[in-house]
């Protein structure tokens, strides 16, 4: 007799399944951190934006802010905090940027 059995071909088909589902489950896991990945990059542009328009501000009048990035971007909100530092003169800007209803954030630090 030539051809496959009946039990071969369910066998194959088997492999064949596991092996489908772990290329999806992978490729699925791989989109989301490639969408994690983009949000945090857009974050991380707004973020320099905001400290680069900072930096125009003269520093004896910047104080303590806080906003969104709208109308672009008013799903992100930001915060700076002006801290002193053991340098006289020097102080210590952090920006908080924070998105998806503030469960994910980051700070940068700038010294002026």
């Amino acid at each position: 007799m030539k051809g496959f059995t009946l039990l071969e071909i369910m066998i194959a088909l088997a492999i064949m399944a596991g092996t489908l589902l772990t290329v999806i489950g992978a490729f699925n896991h791989h989109l989301s951190i490639v969408g994690r990945d983009r949000e945090e990059t857009v974050a991380l542009l707004l973020a320099r934006g905001k400290l680069e328009e900072l930096e125009m501000t003269p520093a004896e009048t910047l104080t303590a802010q806080e906003g969104t990035f709208a109308p672009d971007r008013p799903d992100v909100t930001w915060k700076l905090t002006i801290n002193p530092t053991a340098i006289v003169g020097l102080r210590q800007l952090t920006l908080m940027v924070q998105w998806d209803d503030k469960r994910k954030s980051f700070s940068l630090d700038h010294y002026r």
